[in-house]
């Protein structure tokens, strides 16, 4: 009981921080969309993969099996590095100056490094079963 209430715990502390995360990109877009041409296209970008990150792993939180949890984690993990992408290519394109970005960008690494030792351990736990089966 105590474990389920731990991991529950932690499902909310991540959710929380990957939806900060998203937020916290959301005036960033704003502020590339009054840019250029070329900064809205890097602005929908950021804005549809940050949002889908929040939006994926609350999906992990009602995923029905291990499988289902893996794969929905996998998503996540692909939109939250692309939206650090978005934002370190928003660097290189000369739209901000790193120290404006760098805390962001820090925080999204610590949270994908998280979740991908998340989904390396729920996929050693289904090659255990499956090959226990």
């Amino acid at each position: 009981m105590e474990n389920s209430h731990t991991q529950k715990d932690f499902a909310e502390r991540m959710f929380q921080r990957i939806k900060n995360f998203g937020l916290r990109c959301i005036p960033v877009c704003d502020e590339l969309f009054l840019k250029s041409l070329s900064a809205k296209n890097i602005a929908r970008q950021l804005a549809r993969s940050s949002a889908s990150s929040v939006a994926n792993y609350r999906a992990t939180r009602r995923a029905r099996s291990n499988k289902e949890f893996f794969s929905k984690l996998s998503i996540v993990i692909e939109e939250l590095d692309e939206s650090i992408f978005w934002l370190e290519y928003s660097i290189d394109a000369n739209f901000f100056q790193e120290v404006k970005l760098k805390s962001l960008m820090e925080e999204g690494n610590e949270i994908l490094k998280i979740l991908s030792k998340s989904r390396k351990t729920t996929g050693e736990l289904l090659r255990k079963k499956s090959s226990d089966s």
